[in-house]
Parts: C-alpha cells; sequence; structure tokens
C-alpha cells in the first residue's frame, strides 16, 4: 500500500548477521519490536563509517515489565518515533500506492542457511497473490479460522498465510516465542489448543516433534514442511488428535507447492501405511505450473518407480524473480527452460506422487552407492529413545564415504542403557547393510537454523575439523 518492498527479519540471528542483511538490502526503514531493541541498535552500531542507516519506528508493549520495558531500554533516542505515533501521523485520505506492474518486487527473504550463507530471495506481487490464495484452497482452510502462529512470519513470509490469514478473516494467535516453556498444561498454548473447538498451525517437523505428547481434546489441522517427518512421528502425533497435512515448499517458493494430497480410499489401509503414505511430499498444488523428477545433468525425468533418485525441479508463477544481487546464484538455480532446480533429491513413485530422499548435497555415496541421509533418519526416529537424529557423511578409507549418526536421546531416556550397539543393531533390522551408520554419536542437542532446522552443514564441519575417518572411530570416540 506504502509502495516499499517488505523485509521480515529473522529475529534469532545474532547483531552481526542482521548487520550485514540490512546493509545487504539497503534497508530505509526498520520496525523494531520492544523485545528485539538491545539486537537492532547492535546491528545498526555495526555499520561502517559513513554507510546510510536506517531510520527505526519502536513498537512499544506496555504488558513488559522486566528488563526490555521501556524504562529500561536504553538509546531511545536513537528512534524516530513509536508506531502508533507514525499511525497517527498518517492521512486518511492516503491513496494507495500501487504495483506499476504485477511482476514488481513486494516482498525480500533471507533463507535459512541449511547448507550455506543465507540469500536474499526476491518475490513479485503476482507470486504472493498466487501463493496466498493457492495456500488456502490446498488446505482447506474456512473462512474466519483461528490461526496459532507456530511459524515465524520470517519463515518465507509464514507460507504467505500472513495475507492469507487477512483474507478469510482469521483469529490469530500470535505468540512472542515458541519453546517447551510454554507447553505446560497451564501455559498459553495448551489452554488456547484446549479451549477453541478447531484450530489450524503449521510449521516444521520440530514442533511436532515438542508437542507430541500433549493429548488435545478437539483436533488441530497441522500443515507441517522442512525435513520430511518420519513415518513414526506422524502416527504418534494423529493418535493424539493432529490432523497433519505435509507439504513441501522453499523460500524461493514463498509457500507450500507440494502437497500430499489425500485420498478416501488410503483411511482404510492400517495406521503404519497411512503414516508411510503421508510422510511423502506429494502432487503439485493447483497453482503451479509443472513440478518434475530430473536427472540433475541431462534433466530427463526420472523412472517413476519410487527408487531412482533425481533433483526436484518446479516451475510456475510463484517462483522468486531472483536473489538479491547475486546474478550467478539465480543462473544456477532458474535455468533457462524456466526449471527452478531445488537442489533436494527425490523420488517419483508409480501414482505421480513424490518423496524427498535428501538435500543433494547431503547424499552420502558409499562405495559406489547412493545413500540417503534421510531414510537413515527415519529408522532412528522410530527407536524409542531417539529424541532428534542426523545423518551425514563421514570419510572411509574402503568405501569412500559411510553414514554417520548424530542422536539426541529423549527425556528421561540414558545414555548408560541406550548404547551405541543397541542403535546399530536396531537400524540393522529397518535398513539395508549398507545404509547403517557406522558410527553414532550421543550429543545433548543438534545445532539448528534459526527456523528450527538441523545444520548438517555444522554437523560435517565437526566430522572434518577432527580429522575424522569411520576407521578411525575407535581412538577419537571419547572426545566426541
Amino acid at each position: 500500500m506504502a509502495g516499499v518492498i517488505l523485509n521480515n527479519i529473522n529475529t534469532r540471528l545474532n547483531a552481526v548477521t542482521i548487520s550485514v542483511m540490512l546493509r545487504h538490502s539497503e534497508s530505509k526503514l526498520v520496525f523494531v519490536d520492544q523485545l528485539s531493541v538491545r539486537l537492532v541498535l547492535d546491528a545498526v552500531s555495526l555499520f561502517p563509517k559513513n554507510t546510510p542507516t536506517p531510520l527505526l519506528v519502536l513498537i512499544t508493549d506496555e504488558s513488559i515489565t522486566d528488563e526490555t520495558s521501556l524504562t529500561a531500554v536504553k538509546d531511545l533516542d536513537r528512534f524516530v518515533c513509536t508506531y502508533e505515533e507514525l499511525v497517527e501521523k498518517g492521512s486518511e485520505n492516503f491513496k494507495w500506492v500501487r504495483p506499476v506492474n504485477e511482476w514488481d518486487p513486494i516482498v525480500l527473504n533471507y533463507t535459512s542457511g541449511t547448507t550455506s550463507s543465507p540469500k536474499g530471495v526476491v518475490h513479485s506481487h503476482r507470486g504472493v497473490f498466487v501463493v496466498t490464495l493457492d495456500s488456502l484452497i490446498d488446505w482447506g482452510v474456512p473462512k474466519q479460522p483461528v490461526y496459532l502462529w507456530t511459524l515465524p512470519m520470517f519463515h518465507a513470509n509464514g507460507w504467505g498465510y500472513t495475507w492469507g490469514t487477512a483474507a478469510v478473516g482469521a483469529t490469530n494467535i500470535c505468540l512472542r516465542r515458541f519453546d517447551e516453556d510454554l507447553l505446560n498444561p497451564g501455559g498459553l498454548l495448551c489452554k488456547s489448543l484446549r479451549t477453541v473447538s478447531c484450530l489450524h498451525a503449521s510449521g516444521v517437523i520440530i514442533f511436532i516433534i515438542v508437542i507430541i505428547f500433549q493429548s488435545l481434546p478437539n483436533p488441530v489441522h497441522v500443515m507441517t514442511g522442512g525435513a520430511p517427518p518420519p513415518a513414526a512421528v506422524l502416527l504418534r502425533t494423529e493418535s493424539l488428535g493432529f490432523v497433519i497435512s505435509h507439504g513441501y515448499g522453499m523460500t524461493e517458493m514463498l509457500g507450500v507447492v507440494v502437497s500430499c494430497a489425500w485420498k478416501k480410499e488410503w483411511n482404510r489401509f492400517p495406521a503404519t501405511e497411512r503414516a508411510r503414505l503421508k510422510s511423502r511430499q506429494g502432487v503439485r498444488t493447483a497453482a503451479m505450473t509443472e513440478v518434475d523428477v530430473v536427472d540433475p545433468n541431462s534433466g530427463v525425468s526420472v523412472k517413476r518407480d519410487g527408487l531412482t533418485m533425481g533433483e526436484i525441479v518446479l516451475k510456475g508463477s510463484c517462483a522468486m524473480l531472483g536473489y538479491l544481487k547475486n546474478s550467478t546464484a539465480t543462473a544456477n538455480c532458474i535455468r533457462d527452460d524456466g526449471w527452478l532446480y531445488t537442489g533436494d533429491m527425490a523420488v517419483m513413485h508409480p501414482d505421480g506422487y513424490l518423496e524427498i530422499k535428501d538435500r543433494s548435497k547431503d547424499v552420502i555415496i558409499s562405495g559406489g552407492e547412493n545413500v540417503s541421509s534421510v531414510e537413515i533418519e527415519s529408522a532412528l526416529y522410530s527407536h524409542p529413545a531417539v529424541d532428534e537424529a542426523a545423518v551425514v557423511a563421514c570419510p572411509d578409507e574402503y568405501w569412500g564415504e559411510t553414514p554417520l549418526a548424530f542422536v539426541t536421546l529423549k527425556k528421561g531416556a540414558v545414555r548408560v542403557t541406550v548404547t551405541e550397539k543397541e542403535i546399530l543393531e536396531y537400524c540393522r533390522e529397518k535398513l539395508a547393510h549398507f545404509m547403517v551408520p557406522k558410527v553414532v554419536v550421543f550429543r545433548d542437542q543438534l545445532p539448528k537454523t534459526s527456523t528450527g532446522k538441523i545444520q548438517k552443514f555444522t554437523l560435517k564441519e565437526i566430522v572434518k575439523s577432527m580429522g575424522y575417518s569411520s576407521s578411525s572411530y575407535g581412538a577419537r570416540r571419547s572426545k566426541m
């Protein structure tokens, strides 16, 4: 309405990264929530000398009484005004500044950096409009729903639901943060879940894992994305009252563009088979032009056999315009024929449903065999003591690479009773022999991006920095 380009900054990042983003995007005006004052001021202070800094507008909250209250916040003179003061200065006769062209940019989002440094993704007015309506239709969102914001709005603009909830007149339940403190029975989140007759929420699979043991009296419709949810996790969550919809998308596509469209006849299948089917990413949504799985070298579609792996490619009007100030990365991602190459590896099943197997950078090549880390992780997640799991490649003198599993245990599980040997034996029962990890490393927690995705590149750096190989594990086990 004001003719500006929006940029939702990830408040979980540190001041250095935010400073880089503000300078890279050439931000002119920043709205700052009261809880983020120190973070933003630190970020702006890192601007080089003689570099223009953005104007700062403060969003106040009188309910805050701790050390972040206005009386405790320093440097308030750095703000040009508060949000309320800005609104009061507005004119009732202001005319909307409409885009000259529907392809004009409306929003800039930075990727979460699961495999590399964040890149600025630019989207058009047309793309936002298309993905917003597409998301509402695909999920079957009714008019005037209640929507719980467990998904950060800075995560691809909340998958388009920032606009979508407004379009259907939703009641938004907004959380300043989402963590385990909110999950106690008397907490805000649990009260909300129990009093609303039908609730919608979305987020990466981490959200589902955290609340998996919360039994609910009313159905909660959850749209989940991110890493493929293990079938065992889906099975347990649905038994607690969640209605799980599984989709696939990325910042470059703004929202969910592949959805596991559910068929009524599947309801007659056993629970384990239903969970397996729902863990697949699915088929293109209505507004997408084309979705395919292709050989990344030849561009030819892979066989629909559920076994042959290829790269997911997408085509549709909600695809990004490009990466800001990075024509090389844009050209590598969007090819001359219009296909957007995602870097995600998948198989195509005979029924036309695709299923992610890995990031292209995460495929493990062991003895010439392509090993999917996602399949190994699914097996690990089905172990009753495993809370989180991530599998990366480990150098091996004989095989080239072998799988190495990083694992965290559920609360109450003791490492003395849950051993590496037990985990490996469990995997041998579930997986082909060449897919079984050679090593299991127990950790208290796994490194994650600010949006809750496990950072595999950080785990790879841990392995690399130790000069680690699977054949030398015995000598290094006690150090990890």
